[in-house]
């Protein structure tokens, strides 16, 4: 059994949500290039990021397991029909589809709630465990949909004041006051939209008998 785990992550919200697991882990910024690819679709840029971020840690951990993750969302134009909604890999998004970035200050925040403003929002959010060891990677990719409900000035405003989500996908923290500016959730697991698919991530290990900490 590879006793310990590596999560390619510097970000504080997939570490809280790893300790979440009971699990051992350690915790170290793959630090690569994430820029997209001329014409890459969006689900083949966050599935080749979240592996590469797990592949830039493996010759320094090369007897461990290692696990990559990435988000991005997109403004998503179509209607959205909760009834055709499975919560993997669902969402028809081709590669003219608009990548919503992390806002860097309050002006780029501000703008990107206002352009999400009673829309559907897609989050794409891959996990990939690779087994260093031996070379062997898995990789999924979550889809969750988030409908804003119509905001005004003073409530974007009145928000970003609160929360300060300039580092969080979408201008908003979910797990805090971000709830507030939504209609409603679709996916298959919930903390996909805070950045680690816990539910799909566990069901990964399994199959190395990974055990809880009592």
């Amino acid at each position: 059994m590879l006793a310990t785990l590596v999560l390619a992550s510097s970000s504080i919200y997939r570490k809280k949500l790893m300790e979440k697991l009971n699990m051992p882990f350690l915790s170290v910024s793959p630090n690569i290039n994430e820029a997209r690819l001329l014409n890459e679709p969006p689900g083949s840029l966050v599935r080749r990021l979240s592996e590469a971020k797990a592949r830039a840690l493996s010759i320094k951990y090369c007897k461990n397991l290692i696990i990559g993750s990435d988000q991005i969302a997109i403004l998503n134009s179509t209607p959205f029909d909760p009834k055709n909604f499975f919560g993997v890999n669902t969402t028809v998004i081709d590669s003219s589809s608009e990548i919503l970035c992390k806002p860097e200050n309050h002006k780029q925040a501000s703008q990107q709630l206002r352009l999400q403003s009673g829309k559907r929002v897609t989050f794409l959010t891959s996990v990939s465990v690779l087994n260093s060891a031996i070379g062997e990677i898995e990789t999924d990719v979550i889809t969750t949909d988030v409908i804003f409900r119509r905001l005004n000035e003073k409530e974007i405003d009145d928000y970003l004041h609160r929360d300060f989500p300039y580092d969080c996908t979408g201008s908003f923290k979910v797990e805090s006051s971000g709830i507030t500016l939504l209609d409603a959730i679709y996916s298959c697991d919930p903390t996909a939209l805070i950045g680690l698919p816990l539910i799909r991530l566990r069901k990964m290990l399994e199959k190395y008998r990974i055990n809880n900490i009592n």
